[in-house]
This record gives C-alpha cells, sequence and structure tokens, in this order.
C-alpha cells in the first residue's frame, strides 16, 4: 500500500484536530462566542429599556405638548373676549363722549342764539332811541316827521338784516 498525499492530509487533518482538542480551542471559541452572544443579548435589554424610557418620555412630552395646547386655546379665547369686550367699552365711551359733546355744542348755539337776539334788541333800541331824537329835533312839521321815520324804519331795517346775516 502506497502511501499518497491524501493519507498525509488526513493525518495532518487529524493531528491538527487533535492538537485543537489539546489546547482547547474549541472550548475557548465556544465561550468567546458564549461571551459575545450575552454581550448581544445585553445590549438587546438595554436597548429595550432605553426604548421603552423613550416611549414614557414621548408620552409625557405628548401630554405636555396637548396641554400646553389647551393653555394657547383658552388663552387665545380669553383674550378674545377681553378684547371683544374691550371693544364695547371704547365705544360706549365714545358714544358717551359724542353725546356729551353733542349737548354742549346744542347749549352753546342757544346761548349764542340768546346773546344774538339781545344784541338785536339793544341794537334796534339804540336805533329806536335815535329816530326819537331825531324825530324830536326835527319836530317842524308832520311830513318831515313821516319822512324822517319811513327813513329811520328803512335804516333799521338794513342794520337787523345786516347783524342777522
Amino acid at each position: 500500500m502506497a502511501i499518497d498525499a491524501t493519507f498525509w492530509v488526513a493525518v495532518s487533518f487529524f493531528i491538527f484536530i487533535a492538537v485543537l482538542v489539546y489546547f482547547k480551542i474549541p472550548q475557548k471559541v465556544n465561550e468567546t462566542l458564549n461571551k459575545l452572544i450575552s454581550d448581544i443579548k445585553n445590549e438587546i435589554d438595554e436597548s429595550e429599556k432605553l426604548r421603552e424610557e423613550s416611549k414614557v418620555m414621548l408620552d409625557n412630552a405628548q401630554a405636555k405638548l396637548d396641554s400646553a395646547k389647551s393653555e394657547v386655546k383658552e388663552i387665545s379665547d380669553r383674550a378674545k373676549q377681553d378684547s371683544e369686550k374691550l371693544i364695547i367699552e371704547m365705544n360706549d365711551k365714545f358714544h358717551k363722549i359724542s353725546d356729551i359733546k353733542k349737548n354742549l355744542a346744542k347749549s352753546k348755539i342757544s346761548q349764542m342764539k340768546e346773546a344774538a337776539l339781545n344784541d338785536i334788541k339793544k341794537a334796534s333800541i339804540s336805533i329806536a332811541v335815535d329816530s326819537v331824537k331825531k324825530a324830536i329835533s326835527t319836530s317842524v312839521d308832520k311830513s318831515k316827521l313821516d319822512n324822517l321815520f319811513s327813513k329811520d324804519l328803512e335804516q333799521t331795517k338794513s342794520l337787523l338784516k345786516k347783524i342777522n346775516s
């Protein structure tokens, strides 16, 4: 029987396997793999914990956001109500002030009217007194008095027209 290269490859393979078993390489590989597996499991567990914590934090943040939105809506509604009340108050004040100014203007107009009537009365009295003085001073005859009276009457009318306009 001739020993060929295949035989020596098989022998060297068994020797290689024996050396591996002798130095406990499969156990070390197994331990290393087990350690890696446990590390991966720990990382997965830790990531699950982190995921749960982040979910809780997200829920809390969402709750806070919802409460903030409701507060914003309440504040907005309150601001609208306040602005509507303010507008109504300002409108009422405006109308009250305009009524006061209107009444003031009416009273000023009536005072000016009374003052104008008094001025007209005073002017007509002074014109009448002047015409009487002229009539008495020129009371020579009745035709002169009539002419003077009609002339003074025309002057009085023209003065009254000037005062009224």
